[in-house]
């Protein structure tokens, strides 16, 4: 499915956020903090665009590393990263606790994990405007060159994942301290933190 959405993905996302993914990026990556020398890890980089975000806001001597799919969740050593960040990919992912656990092992003390991601709104009205919304997505995906099927997906997988707080406990348990979270737009989407 992601594969056959790739050429417009990043189109979409600004499309259908009406351009606030844009915003949500940026405050997910100050919160990331790169410094001079760091190594960064851009887990679920998709199309690379949060990773090129991340190099772009990065000084010149910290690298980012993008990986996607792969049979070993992570394949890289022990403590390997000074942050870690996802977005938009987690809930799609299987297994969380396991990826929660691979972010933790990757990172060297003291290192951030960042995840951007799309979330139910608590507010009653929102939440029905919101599913209202999610209901037209895959026309106008469908109209924008793109595959309808995977935006009715879109909403299903928002419906199904974490809350916010469900999502914090779940980094606390795999390891993460100092774990919290910002609620954005309404609560559409929210950034979580934990250092390792």
């Amino acid at each position: 499915m992601f594969d056959r959405i790739a050429p417009r993905y990043d189109l979409l996302n600004r499309v259908l956020s009406l351009g606030t993914d844009l915003s949500w990026r940026r405050r997910a990556l100050d919160l990331a903090r790169l410094g001079e020398g760091s190594r960064a890890l851009d887990v679920g980089t998709g199309t690379g665009d949060f990773a090129l975000a991340v190099l772009a806001r990065s000084p010149r001597s910290a690298t980012v590393t993008g990986v996607d799919i792969s049979a070993g969740i992570l394949p890289f050593a022990d403590r390997d990263f000074d942050v870690v960040v996802a977005g938009f990919v987690i809930r799609n992912v299987g297994d969380i606790p396991r990826a929660l656990g691979e972010m933790h092992r990757v990172l060297r003390p003291g290192g951030r994990a960042v995840i951007l991601d799309l979330h139910t709104p608590r507010n009653p009205t929102i939440r029905r405007l919101y599913r209202a919304f999610s209901l037209l997505s895959p026309r106008l995906a469908g109209a924008l060159g793109s595959d309808p099927e995977a935006y009715r997906y879109l909403p299903r997988s928002i419906e199904a994942f974490h809350d916010p707080e469900a999502l914090a406990a779940l980094l606390r348990n795999a390891g993460f301290a100092r774990v919290r979270f910002e609620r954005l737009t309404f609560g559409i989407a929210a950034i979580h933190a934990g250092e390792a």
